[in-house]
C-alpha cells in the first residue's frame, strides 16, 4: 500500500449511504456541541434498546442521558436534523489521560490497576505491551512501523507507534527523549529499560481547532520491535475505513484482548487531557467500550486483522479511535507491508 492508498482509505471514511446524514451533521455540529452535556457529534445508525438499526442518524454524544424535563429548551437535543433522525448516545466524559498524574494511567480516566502481564518487560517488544515516555505513567505499543517511502526499498529507521500523550507527554517532550518499555508506572527505569527515543509527534492543539490524531513514534533498533500484535497477529493491510456496526478487536496493556463495535464515524469529540485542557478531535471513530486506563496507543483491527484505528481516548462506556490511515499519513510511516 502506497501513500495514495492511504489517502483513499481516508476518503472512504463516510460510506455513500451515510453521506446525506454526514452533511446534516456538519451543518448542525456547532449548535449541537454548544448544548450542555453534549461532548460530541457523529454519524451512525439509530440504536434502540441496545440494538443497532439500519436507520441513518446524527449521533449526538452526551456525557449523561437526562430526562427531557430536566433540560432547558436550548439544551434539549432535537429529534431531527434536516428532517433526518437524531440519536442520543451516552459516552460519559471522554479522557485521553493526564500524563502528569503519576498515580494514574495515561488514557481513559484516572483508575489505578495492579501489575498485569502486558505491563512487563519484553524484548523484542510486541504491540499490546506497556510503553511510555520517561515522564509519564504507561500506555500501549500500537504497532511496529517504518518510514512511508516508495516500495521496494531499504527502510533506514524503525519505530514504535503510539499516542502523543504516551510517547511525547502531551506535547511536553523533546525530540530524542527516552522511551521506556515497560512504562514508568510498570517499573520501567532509565538505567535499563530505554527501548528507543522520541522521533516525531503530531502536536495536540488546545485552541478549539480540529485535531486529527493523537499520535507519535519513537525510533527503536530493528531487533527491538516486532509487528505481531500480542494475541491478535500481524496486520493484514495498512488501513481499512471503519463502518457503522463493524466488529473490532484490540490488545492493550490494561484490559488485554477485548472486542467492540463501531457506533459512530466521522465524529467530532471534545477530549479531556487533565489540568483543564480540552482538545477537539474531528473525523474520529466511536466504539462501544473496549478499553481502560493504560490502553492508549493500542492498534484496533477488524475481524480479518485489517487495521482500523489508533485507540487514544474514552470513558467507562465508550472508546475513541483515530483513523489509522490518518495516523500513518500524519507521521509519514507505514505499518504494512
Amino acid at each position: 500500500m502506497n501513500t495514495e492508498d492511504l489517502h483513499a482509505a481516508q476518503a472512504e471514511a463516510i460510506p455513500e449511504a451515510l453521506v446525506a446524514t454526514a452533511e446534516s451533521k456538519a451543518a448542525a455540529e456547532e449548535s449541537l456541541l454548544a448544548k450542555e452535556n453534549v461532548v460530541g457529534v457523529g454519524v451512525g445508525c439509530k440504536i434502540t434498546n441496545g440494538v443497532q438499526s439500519d436507520t441513518p442518524s446524527v449521533m449526538v454524544l452526551v456525557s449523561q442521558k437526562l430526562p427531557v424535563d430536566l433540560l432547558s429548551d436550548a439544551d434539549a437535543v432535537p429529534e431531527t436534523v434536516d428532517e433526518g433522525p437524531t440519536d442520543v448516545l451516552e459516552v460519559g466524559t471522554l479522557f485521553a489521560g493526564d500524563s502528569e498524574e503519576t498515580t494514574t494511567l495515561s488514557g481513559m480516566g484516572t483508575q489505578e490497576v495492579d501489575a498485569l502481564t502486558l505491563a512487563t518487560r519484553s524484548r523484542p517488544a510486541r504491540p499490546g505491551y506497556s510503553v511510555g515516555h520517561f515522564r509519564i505513567t504507561a500506555g500501549t505499543i500500537g504497532a511496529g512501523c517504518y518510514d512511508l517511502r516508495p516500495l521496494p526499498g531499504i527502510p533506514p529507521r524503525y519505530y514504535i507507534l503510539s499516542n502523543n500523550h504516551v510517547l511525547a507527554n502531551s506535547n511536553a517532550a523533546n525530540i530524542g527523549d527516552p522511551v521506556l518499555q515497560p512504562g514508568p508506572f510498570d517499573g520501567g527505569v532509565l538505567a535499563s529499560d530505554v527501548i528507543g527515543r522520541l522521533s516525531r509527534f503530531v502536536p495536540i492543539k488546545f485552541d478549539g481547532s480540529c485535531n486529527s490524531v493523537d499520535a507519535a513514534v519513537a525510533e527503536v533498533p530493528f531487533h527491538m520491535i516486532d509487528r505481531d500484535v500480542y494475541w491478535t497477529g500481524y496486520p493484514a493491510t495498512a488501513a481499512k475505513a471503519a463502518t457503522v456496526g463493524m466488529l473490532l478487536k484490540k490488545t492493550g496493556r490494561t484490559t488485554n484482548f477485548t472486542t467492540g463495535r463501531v457506533t459512530a464515524i466521522g465524529a467530532t469529540v471534545n477530549v479531556n487531557y487533565g489540568g483543564g485542557k480540552v482538545a477537539k478531535f474531528c473525523n474520529q471513530i466511536v466504539t462501544s467500550n473496549m478499553s481502560a486506563g493504560g490502553d492508549s496507543g493500542s492498534l484496533v483491527l477488524d475481524w480479518q486483522n485489517n487495521p482500523v484505528g489508533l485507540l487514544f481516548a474514552g470513558s467507562s462506556v465508550a472508546t475513541i479511535l483515530n483513523p489509522i490511515a490518518s495516523a500513518q499519513l500524519a507521521l509519514n510511516v507505514r505499518i504494512w507491508p
